[in-house]
């Protein structure tokens, strides 16, 4: 691999990705919105453009040996414009709910029917997404979430992006499926305790109503069908918690990042800003 285009390059887990292909002694090329704000190395090459417009992405593409795909939207509609412009050569984030349908299944059935010779690395939840509890650390000692019992496996996003570069360097990886998870299941009060403990905060944690757990998602920009299935999922989850798989110590060797880890790298998130 010479040159490595890298979509959702300034996201959670697209500046690991980057890091790691830099560390790798490739040349990353990343598509961004806005170049001056992207705040990368100088042999970063930014290509100004965005996901959704095919011009731009035909542009970032060109003599790229491989792309890192993140499709940001809740929905593939024009997902089947930007395929066709990738590389051959794609390692598409995914999801572990690929097979259930939506928009992760929607994508990768556009990458095989275009011939790709693709990768797909499909996540649990992610650990970084507790980021959306932050407000609630600062705002007092009560923190509210739908389904406080429902056992999650959260990865680490330097986790994923590990995943993903190893994948992109090494033409093994085509044509294959990796779930990923975290190395234990912990329940949503449980992943709450851990944070309030890394930052020596007392808190407590109530069930927030499915009504407001919907409500919620659909500020963020969710459809409605999408913020009904999330909230079902997460009340599936009490009694049958997400699985734990070990392929991450199996393709990096080493053991994958705890929730703890996560916590006590973003503790600065949760403690209350200081005047």
């Amino acid at each position: 691999m010479r040159t490595i285009l890298v979509t959702g390059a300034t996201g959670r887990v697209g500046r690991h990705v980057v890091a790691g292909l830099r560390a790798a002694g490739v040349t990353v090329r990343a598509l961004v919105r806005t170049p001056e704000l992207a705040g990368f190395p100088p042999d970063v090459e930014l290509i100004q453009g965005d996901i959704y417009d095919p011009d731009a992405v035909r542009r970032a593409a060109k003599d790229a040996d491989a792309a890192f795909l993140l499709w940001p939207s809740y929905g593939a509609t024009g997902a089947e414009k930007i395929v066709p412009e990738l590389p051959r050569r794609v390692v598409y984030l995914s999801s572990l709910n690929a097979p259930s349908g939506g928009v992760w299944g929607d994508v990768e059935q556009l990458l095989q029917h275009a011939g790709k010779e693709w990768t797909f690395v499909r996540p649990g939840g992610f650990a970084v997404n507790a980021q959306s509890w932050a407000p609630q650390f600062h705002a007092g000692d009560v923190v509210r979430v739908p389904s406080p019992q429902a056992g999650r496996s959260l990865i680490h996003e330097r986790d994923i992006a590990a995943v993903a570069v190893l994948t992109l360097l090494n033409d093994r990886h085509i044509g294959q499926i990796y779930d990923l998870t975290g190395p234990e299941v912990l329940t949503q009060a449980e992943q709450i305790q851990t944070i309030a403990r890394t930052i020596g905060k007392q808190v407590r944690v109530e069930a927030q109503s499915d009504t407001e757990a919907r409500q919620a998602m659909l500020e963020m920009g969710a459809d409605p069908a999408l913020a009904d299935s999330a909230v079902a999922y997460w009340a599936s989850l009490v009694d049958t918690p997400e699985p734990v798989t070990t392929t991450i110590p199996e393709l990096t060797g080493r053991p994958a990042l705890t929730f703890d880890d996560w916590a006590t790298e973003h503790a600065d998130e949760f403690r209350p800003p200081r005047d």
